[in-house]
């Protein structure tokens, strides 16, 4: 049964959090997109500025230069200073240029001997008397001329980033509630797998984690949950290869103590004690194979587990297995068939541990095979490999079976109290020590009516 994931808030460090750091961004994009803004606007308003107020400079030029045409020979007269004292009221000068000779200082030379020669002036960003100004410059005739000068917008600049600053805070709040509220948002799924990640490395693997958008985030916790469930798995299947396990070794050890009882009391007769004695070591012996194979699957993937490889001709390995497992066969009542190539057939690997697959592979077939049907230990090759099976006549595998033949337990579980398993560890040892050697193991249906297990070990 999966338990909902409650929050518990995890331990802090001295770091920024998520919603820290994405509130500080919140704010810093914020303040860069004021700031850009600004970089753009201030040009643009100041162009702007200038063009409204060149525009209006040289209307009123033009109007002036209009009024003044027919009489601008006569001098200042009092229209003429009437006109000039409006205007100056706009922070605007006029300028009177009769015979190529401004009626004032202050003019750029430059501007004075283009309205003389009879040219129109539109100038920003000239000195007049020493203020950068706009000048609007209308020839009147020969050598006669008007000039209207008006100071620049130098403070264009200044005003748009004084106005600026009302957006900028707003800016600045509106970044950091949004990274606020999008951390906390983001933050609360990896949390969530923060959380179930500290309970599954508790124990806890009934621990499921929402799945919740983003994509991404729902991948985590799809993976959370995969995992959590694989777990699960295993923790169980290793509680029942203990379980089987300690089955397997209270049995000998039962047996062990009960003859040793009957020892210490004196109840065993003399002619019994040589049989009793046997059953003991036998009972021994199978302790110490349990034992030898717990440890030897214990340490298949350390890198310390010795081989000691060498060419060798595989032949004379598997012929060997006739003289040592045909008395225990005739004693089951299973006949025992060993076939082996007339030619040699030389292989890089360890002789030692291709015989020990061997045998754990015809001491699990040995473990089911009815009296009266065969066991087959057959030796081929081709060009690359060299090929090892051993076939039997038992029970077999089904199709499922295949499937798990080699994972640790899965058989023993499987049919114990069906019929007659094991501890559940050769086949487990036997893949094991294969692909130790760089070789590879699969279970198959014998043509003798039972299973067929394949061993390929590379030939170079």
């Amino acid at each position: 049964m999966t338990r909902p994931l409650q929050l518990v808030t995890p331990p802090r460090s001295g770091r920024a959090g998520l919603v820290t750091r994405a509130a500080f961004a919140g704010a810093a994009v914020a303040l860069v997109s004021v700031l850009v803004t600004a970089l753009v606007a201030i040009p643009i308003a100041v162009r702007v500025s200038d063009n409204r107020a060149r525009q209006v400079l040289a209307e009123e030029a033009q109007l002036v230069t209009e009024v003044l045409r027919n009489r601008i020979d006569r001098g200042r007269t009092a229209d003429e200073e009437r006109l000039a004292t409006t205007l100056r009221k706009r922070d605007v000068e006029i300028y009177l240029i009769r015979n190529g000779v401004s009626d004032r200082a202050g003019l750029p030379e430059s501007v004075v001997k283009m309205v003389t020669a009879g040219q129109s002036v539109s100038q920003r960003m000239s000195l007049v008397n020493g203020r950068i100004s706009l000048v609007e410059g209308r020839p009147v005739g020969d050598g006669d001329g008007v000039v209207l000068t008006a100071p620049a917008a130098t403070g264009t600049a200044w005003a748009v980033l004084k106005g600026l600053w009302l957006p900028l805070g707003a800016g600045l709040l509106a970044g950091i509630l949004a990274g606020v509220l999008l951390a906390r948002r983001l933050t609360r799924p990896l949390r969530n797998a923060a959380v179930a990640a500290a309970r599954i490395r508790a124990g806890d693997h009934a621990v499921r984690v929402p799945i919740e958008d983003p994509p991404e985030v729902a991948d985590l916790a799809l993976a959370l949950n995969e995992l959590a469930g694989a777990l699960a798995v295993s923790e169980a299947r290793q509680r029942e290869f203990l379980l089987s396990i300690s089955h397997e070794l209270k049995t000998p050890l039962t047996t062990l103590r009960g003859y040793a009882e009957a020892l210490a009391d004196g109840v065993v007769q003399e002619n019994e004690t040589a049989p009793v004695g046997t059953t003991m070591l036998g009972e021994a012996d199978h302790l110490a194979r349990l034992i030898d194979d717990l440890l030897a699957l214990a340490r298949l993937d350390a890198v310390d587990f010795p081989l000691q490889t060498a060419v060798v001709d595989l032949v004379p390995v598997v012929r060997a297995v006739r003289e040592a497992w045909q008395p225990r066969c005739t004693a089951h009542g299973v006949p025992l068939a060993v076939r082996v190539p007339d030619a040699e057939l030389m292989v890089t690997t360890d002789a030692g541990r291709v015989r020990q697959v061997i045998d754990g592979l015809l001491e699990n077939a040995l473990r089911v095979v009815p009296p009266g049907r065969p066991i087959v230990v057959e030796l081929t090759a081709s060009l690359a490999v060299a090929i090892i099976q051993v076939r039997d006549g038992g029970p077999g595998f089904t199709d499922d079976d295949l499937a798990v033949a080699f994972q640790r337990g899965a058989l023993h579980q499987r049919y114990q109290g069906v019929r007659k398993v094991g501890s559940g560890l050769g086949l487990a040892l036997a893949a094991g020590l294969v692909r130790r050697l760089g070789g590879t193991i699969s279970a198959g249906h014998a043509p003798e009516g039972g299973a067929a297990l394949t061993v390929t070990l590379p030939r170079q």
